[in-house]
């Protein structure tokens, strides 16, 4: 049984941690005000990702050693036209760098609240796909999902995660133009 925290209340936060507790595993919520914080095991970080370097610049020493795994899509969502991060670089490797002790891992990006919950997109089991350069941690995650009653997919190394944004923020998009529901979104067939 894994220990996760997750920073941010939200729908997201909320589906992970139904995910997680339907996987037998304990689950602890981390509010921006709170202090004196013990980190589990697994830290997610269901944020938007603006908020992302003050959780770096109030955490990062606690999060040494730790799997923390970003979920946040670095779009401009004043334009909603493009991504905040170098086309060659995404918000992933940016927080590695920054928390170089930490096992950083991309997941949950390209689902939606509703498929994590429902466990269904249309007619497919949920797949959470699974970016990083750490094979324990990707396999740790993997579990977590798994044992949720999701399916998991080792998308490659953190490399890949400028791909998994691109695919949520237009996924994103989508939702957001009313393209496709929020409660959809992309399946994957294997």
């Amino acid at each position: 049984m894994a220990h996760i925290s997750i920073l941010g209340t939200g729908t997201m936060g909320q589906a992970i941690a139904a995910v997680a507790g339907r996987g037998g595993h304990s689950v602890a919520f981390v509010g921006k005000d709170d202090t004196d914080v013990q980190f589990g095991d697994v830290v997610v970080l269901a944020v938007p990702h603006s908020a992302v370097a003050d959780i770096v610049a109030r955490h990062g020493s606690d999060l040494v050693g730790r799997i923390v795994v970003d979920i946040t899509n670095p779009v401009d969502f004043e334009t909603f036209d493009s991504l905040t991060v170098p086309a060659d670089g995404s918000a992933a490797a940016e927080l590695a760098a920054a928390l170089p002790q930490s096992r950083v891992l991309k997941a949950f990006n390209t689902n939606f609240a509703g498929t994590l919950a429902s466990g269904t997109v249309g007619d497919l089991t949920t797949t959470v796909l699974i970016a990083g350069d750490d094979a324990d941690a990707k396999s740790t995650l993997a579990g977590i999902v798994t044992s949720g009653g999701l399916k998991a997919i080792d998308a490659g190394s953190l490399r890949r995660a400028r791909e998994l944004e691109a695919l949520g923020f237009l996924q994103i998009t989508l939702a957001a133009g009313e393209k496709i529901s929020w409660t959809g979104g992309f399946g994957v067939v294997a």
